[in-house]
């Protein structure tokens, strides 16, 4: 009988990646750089085993988001420029005059909090949140399907090994997966102008902020003059904003309809288990293409399409909406049309960066309807006025519907025919709640302030 221990599989397999992690393999870093589909350059496959490194540390049972906002803050860092005192008041003279043009032309609520002025790297820390709430059902689905996929695929003489080190490939596979999504954001810091322009409430405490380095970016070659530039922009992030303040359900309504599809992701583990029973650690093109195209996300299911209809259609009433209210406010600006169409053009190709966060979560950021939604707000506002339109966000019940973007004139008409008289049980639940709201026998509205 041996006197030397019997060796802990775990920790077989956990010496097998430090050393790999440590450079002392035969399998290179870098094509696990390409693999992952991240550069592969030496800082980067220095950062990406520095990470993997800390993933193995990780003792957790969700992903290291800490991961995704390290490698988004660098990306943000790089090529960083300060605004000038100059740039600063004039900016912040734009967003005051945007809120005096918008109260001419809106009835939503004002903003509570100052309009803030964003490096790219505080714009990846303000927005980091959202994009992990929203990424965290896809990364742990693709943690867990890794797992799976590795045991099943592991010859029987490393089943062990594989069965008891399940905890750390979950904690690689989602540092992989936060590094590409931290990839992403920093991507995408580089090209939004403001905190609204993807669409989606990212700030919090609906919050307006500007990027300066992007708005300049955005308005070079434009042959615009730049001030009305910063104007049009400050208007429309502050809609944005302040649309979100007023509609107090809707925030939670829009991440809610993302985290519902997310939650629906599943990873196609026929197709991983073919990648990993075929993979060349040489040659890991075939991976990283699967991986940078979606192909491992299969067809969106039924409860997924629904979802999905649900928030193309807030999302095309929102951003309609902001197009329809900067438009009005925007009058003055000799040279309006001009930025609204190159706001336009924009958004309808959107960047790499938006193009990977699609292939990444499975998810588009742009609605296809906007157009169509822009033009029912244009009609509402035609016919019943701005109150009578901003009115209609004040509850989910009374939003406009997909139904009513197909047929803009069928609201317009229920709007001018008026509310219907409550009937008896409308006007008893209607009295119920004002009790609970303001104590018994208060039942009567209270004043218009």
């Amino acid at each position: 009988m041996s006197d030397e221990p019997e060796k802990n599989p775990e920790d077989e397999f956990t010496e097998m990646l430090r050393q790999f992690l440590s450079g002392n393999s035969e399998l290179d870093p870098s094509k696990l750089a390409s693999a992952a589909g991240l550069p592969s350059d030496p800082a980067a496959v220095a950062q990406l085993m520095q990470q993997l490194q800390n993933a193995m540390k990780h003792t957790g049972d969700g992903v290291d988001w800490k991961v995704a906002l390290d490698a988004a803050q660098e990306i943000a860092a790089k090529d960083a420029v300060s605004i000038s005192p100059g740039a600063r008041s004039a900016l912040e003279q734009a967003l005051h005059v945007a809120e005096l043009w918008l109260d001419e032309v809106t009835f939503v609520a004002e903003l509570a909090a100052t309009p803030k002025l964003l490096s790219r790297k505080e714009w990846v820390t303000a927005t980091m949140p959202v994009w992990t709430q929203v990424a965290e059902p896809v990364a742990l689905s693709i943690a867990d399907a890794l797992t799976r996929v590795l045991k099943e695929q592991a010859p029987e003489e490393l089943s062990g090994m594989m069965a008891s080190a399940s905890q750390l490939m979950r904690n690689i596979g989602g540092a992989l997966f936060a590094m590409q999504l931290g990839q992403v954001v920093g991507q995408l810091s580089t090209e939004v102008v403001s905190g609204g322009d993807v669409g989606i409430p990212l700030m919090g405490d609906q919050q307006a902020a500007l990027v300066p380095q992007n708005l300049d970016e955005f308005g070079e070659g434009l042959d615009i003059p730049v001030d009305q530039v910063q104007l049009y922009l400050s208007v429309r992030e502050i809609a944005h904003a302040r649309l979100f303040r007023h509609a107090k359900w809707l925030r939670l309504h829009m991440i809610s309809s993302i985290t519902e599809f997310a939650r629906g992701i599943s990873i196609d583990t026929d197709r991983l288990e073919e990648l990993a029973s075929g993979f060349d650690p040489s040659n890991p093109e075939e991976l990283r293409q699967a991986m940078v195209s979606g192909a491992l996300i299969p067809p969106k299911t039924e409860s997924q399409l629904q979802a999905l209809a649900r928030l193309e259609t807030t999302l095309a009433l929102v951003e309609g909406w902001v197009d329809v209210v900067t438009a009005a406010a925007t009058v003055r600006l000799p040279r309006r049309d001009a930025v609204a169409e190159t706001v336009r053009r924009r958004r309808a190709t959107g960047g790499p960066a938006e193009s990977a966060f699609s292939t990444l979560v499975g998810l588009e950021l742009r609605p296809r309807r906007l157009r169509e939604a822009a033009a029912l707000w244009q009609a509402v506002t035609d016919a019943v006025g701005p109150e009578a339109r901003d009115a209609l966000w004040s509850h989910p019940d009374v939003v406009p519907t997909s139904e009513d973007i197909d047929n803009p004139a069928a609201l317009v008409a229920r709007l001018l025919a008026g509310d219907p008289e409550p009937d008896e049980m409308d006007q008893a639940i209607e009295d119920f709640f004002r009790e609970q709201e303001n104590g018994p026998g208060e039942t009567e509205a209270p004043p218009a302030v």
